[in-house]
Parts: structure tokens; C-alpha cells; sequence
């Protein structure tokens, strides 16, 4: 339960303010590409930096004496982590505003929160007018937003190691946070050393494919945040086989769970082989690139080596929420786009930049079905789910099953908000279950080949809520706005 005491609000401020003072100096990063490139946004990147460094360090400041012997707890967690992601969005919208790049708030709040949150859906139409320095922002986005805000902050700010479980608790994607180290700040650390190892790793192979290092870093930043956001207006597709393998084998990476990458690195393949997520997640993979290659090859008269490609492509693509392109998926038969749509419900797996419900939580609600079955024919037996050698308490069990009601439930109410502010029947699921569970392309009118520009102002709002929503993993939005959250 929370607890009834006061929400320390200079706390929630104090912290707010540190991560400004870090989006403005990652705001300047964009600098030095736009300088090369002869870009007409150096200064409105300079000012941009400028105003939410010093918006940040005044925030910091104000409270840092009145919070000198005060800690993070569950009430301020959930409270900073709610707000970090719109206070980012919001001072995110800068570069886009101040270059002219985007012409109107709603618009740059909705990208820059599309990038943040690593959804991916986009209102640019011509990508490649936009200035490099704007565009290479537009992917940090995505690259600060993959491992997390408060992930980072605990990486590089020891200030925020007192309390810190609270915030990646209330932040970590899945249901179960894995601690690496005793501190919650190593366990930080380690995250981010594997994360910038396998950027940077991914980074070199695309450069060995002829992509210069803007674009190299750019669709890196996309593809370990599994964000999506690429420089080109036909995202991967005019991209050659090899850039497009190097991109599938790295989203396939960026969807696995990050503590088996740190088992890996320690040459523990066998605690990665037997673990029963990363199974069921490269099981769903296969068994889907098979089915819907297959399906192609009977329907249609491509290349089989562009099918199987274009296949394992768009299921990495879409199961681990990436949302890059190869191929438009809503012009294959109707069965192989179909199953591309129910694939949007799954994600990543559990500690991963993926979006999604999250394998685990399917493997485990799979598992938790079949267990009550069994008691159905042996009602008084005691047949406990078991995941990975060990039994999995009650509480998680209903925790999951309550997730998957309320994922479920948002997606519907999302599909209906946005059928009311105008979109097809088709076009409202699709950009429904996509900006829910940070996909980016769905269906209908936000296909693979079209973007979001044309969705209402109101639609776009609903579509900006529904991808924080899915971002946070719904009940850290939810416990914030409830009324018992602000209950003494």
C-alpha cells in the first residue's frame, strides 16, 4: 500500500530539475551534426539546450536545501516517473518548434512523446527535409526513452541512489525488475553499459554497410530503443539485405531480456538457453516467420529469399514493438497481415527497450490457464505454475491476469475514442493496440506506409495518452491518477 504521509513535492521537484539539466545537454549532442551538415537548426538546438538546462538547474536548485536529508519514496516515485516522461515531451518539443520543423505544438508534443515513450509513430511527411541536427534529436529521443529517464538518472547521478528502487520499480518494463548488483545504481549501470556496448557494436556493422555514421547512429538509437524512428521515408525498405540482417539480428537482441545479455557477456549461455521467456519468445519468432513466409510463397510471385527476409523482418519488427519497415505488410494476403496485427498484443521480453504486454506475461498466463484446467479434472490437487524451475506466487499470477484485463480494456476504449474523433473502424484499432503497446505502424489509415499526420488534434492527444500509457505499463499512470494516490 502507499503509504498516507505527505508527498514530498520538493523532492519530485529536485528531481525533475536534474533530469531537465541532462535533456539539456543531450539536446546539444544534435550540435555537432547540425554544424557539418550546414543545417539551418544550430540555434534553435543552442537555445533549446539552453532553456531546459536552466529551467532545470533553477528547479534544481530551489529545492536542493530543502531536501538534503529527504528520500525518494513509493509516493514520489510513482509521482516522478509519471511526470518525468511529460516533462520530457514537453521541453522535447523545442528543437522541433524553434527550427520550424514541425509547425504547431500538438504535433511536436506528439513526436517528441513518440520518441520518449518509443512508440515511433510519426507526423513528418517528407522525413528528409528535416534539418540532421532536428533529426538526430528526434532519435536521441528514442535512445534516452529505450533503457529509461529514471534508468539513466540512477546510472549517472549517485545523488539519486537513495530511494532509487522506487523509481525503477515504478519505471522497468515487465513484472519483475531484475536487480544485477545489491545497489540499485550498479544494477543501473550495468544496464547502460550493455546498452551503449550494443549500440555502439551496431553502430560500426551499419557503417560496414555503407551507411554514414548519422544514419548509422540514427537507426542504432532506433533499433536498441526499439523505437523506429528512421531517416528515411521508406524507413528500411531501399536499405540492402545486409544492412536489413544486421538490423534484425540487433531488434532481436534489443527484445531480449537485458540481465541475460549481462549472463551472456559472463559466458553463461546455458542460464540463457534454459530460460523459458527467451524461449517462448524466439518459439514465437519462428513459428510465426515460418507461417507467414509460407504464406507468401504460395500467394505470391517474390523472390524466396525476399520473403523469408521481409517476413523475419516485419514479426522481429512488430513482436519486439520496433516498428521499422522492410515491406508493406497490409499488401500481403489477409491472413499474413492478420497475424501481424494479432502479433502487436505480445512485446519484448520482460527488461527489455520493447513495449507490448510482454512475453512473460503470455507465457505465464498460458501456463497459469493449463494449470487451472488440470485442477478442473483434479480438483484436489495442488498443482502450482512453475517458471523457470520455480513456483510462481499467486499474487503475480493475478497481478499478470489483471494486467491483461486492463491492456485489453484500454485497447478497446482507445479503438472507440478514436472512431469518435473521425478514423475508420480499421484505422482506430490499429493506431489503437500501436501507440498502446509503442509499435508505431498498424493499420488501416496508419499503416506501414503512411503516418499519423492526418489523425485529429483530439485523436492525436487521445493516441499521445494511450503511448505513455503503454510505455509505463498502465498501472504506474493508473495509481497516479487515482484518488487514493492523493489521499493523506
Amino acid at each position: 500500500m502507499l503509504s498516507s504521509r505527505d508527498i514530498n513535492i520538493n523532492e519530485v521537484v529536485k528531481v525533475l530539475g536534474l533530469l531537465l539539466m541532462i535533456e539539456g545537454l543531450a539536446i546539444w549532442l544534435s550540435l555537432p551534426f547540425s554544424w557539418y551538415y550546414g543545417s539551418n537548426d544550430f540555434m534553435a538546438i543552442l537555445n533549446s539546450g539552453l532553456i531546459t538546462l536552466g529551467v532545470g538547474a533553477f528547479g534544481f536548485l530551489l529545492t536542493f536545501r530543502k531536501t538534503t536529508h529527504t528520500h525518494v519514496g513509493k509516493r514520489e516515485g510513482f509521482m516522478i516517473v509519471s511526470l518525468a516522461w511529460v516533462v520530457f515531451s514537453l521541453f522535447g518539443t523545442l528543437p522541433f518548434l524553434l527550427s520550424g520543423s514541425v509547425d504547431n505544438f500538438t504535433d511536436a508534443f506528439f513526436e517528441t512523446m513518440s520518441g520518449f515513450t518509443t512508440t515511433g509513430a510519426s507526423i513528418l511527411n517528407d522525413i528528409e527535409a528535416v534539418p540532421h541536427g532536428v533529426l538526430f534529436w528526434r532519435s536521441m529521443t528514442h535512445w534516452i526513452g529505450g533503457m529509461g529517464i529514471i534508468v539513466l538518472s540512477l546510472a549517472i547521478l549517485p545523488l539519486l541512489g537513495v530511494g532509487g528502487m522506487q523509481l525503477f520499480v515504478a519505471e522497468v518494463p515487465g513484472p519483475v525488475p531484475d536487480k544485477l548488483h545489491p545497489r540499485i545504481t550498479g544494477t543501473a549501470k550495468r544496464l547502460w553499459g550493455i546498452y551503449v556496448l550494443l549500440t555502439f557494436i551496431q553502430t560500426i556493422l551499419l557503417m560496414f554497410g555503407d551507411m554514414s555514421l548519422f544514419d548509422a547512429l540514427c537507426h542504432a538509437f532506433g533499433t536498441m530503443a526499439t523505437g523506429g524512428f528512421s531517416t528515411q521515408n521508406a524507413s528500411i525498405a531501399n536499405y540492402s539485405p545486409y544492412i536489413q540482417y544486421i538490423i534484425i539480428l540487433f531488434m532481436f537482441l534489443a527484445g531480449m531480456n537485458f540481465t541475460l545479455h549481462y549472463f551472456g557477456l559472463h559466458g553463461q549461455a546455458r542460464k540463457i538457453l534454459n530460460n523459458q521467456e527467451f524461449r517462448f519468445y524466439a518459439s514465437l519468432i519462428f513459428i510465426s516467420t515460418i507461417i507467414i513466409s509460407t504464406v507468401l510463397y504460395l500467394n505470391m510471385e517474390i523472390d524466396a529469399s525476399k520473403i523469408f527476409r521481409d517476413s523475419l523482418f516485419q514479426v522481429i519488427s512488430i513482436i519486439t514493438t520496433t516498428g521499422f519497415v522492410s515491406s508493406d505488410y497490409l499488401l500481403w494476403p489477409h491472413f499474413a497481415w492478420f497475424i501481424i496485427f494479432i502479433l502487436m498484443f505480445t512485446g519484448g521480453s520482460a527488461g527489455s527497450t520493447g513495449g507490448g504486454m510482454k512475453s512473460i506475461r503470455i507465457l505465464l498466463m498460458f501456463k497459469a490457464s493449463a494449470v487451472h484446467l488440470r485442477k478442473l479434472v483434479h480438483p484436489r490437487a495442488f498443482i502450482p505454475v512453475r517458471y523457470n524451475g520455480h513456483s510462481v506466487k499467486d499474487e503475480i499470477i493475478f497481478s499478470i491476469m489483471s494486467f491483461g484485463l486492463f491492456y485489453a480494456l484500454f485497447f478497446v476504449i482507445g479503438s472507440i475514442l478514436l472512431s469518435a474523433v473521425g478514423l475508420d473502424f480499421e484505422s482506430a484499432m490499429g493506431a489503437s493496440i500501436a501507440s498502446l503497446g509503442n509499435i508505431g505502424p498498424g493499420i488501416g489509415m496508419v499503416g506501414p506506409t503512411e503516418n499519423y499526420h492526418d489523425i485529429p488534434i483530439l485523436g492525436k492527444w487521445i493516441i499521445s495518452f494511450l503511448m505513455l500509457l503503454g510505455r509505463l505499463e498502465l498501472f504506474t499512470i493508473l495509481v497516479f491518477l487515482s484518488p487514493g494516490f492523493w489521499r493523506k
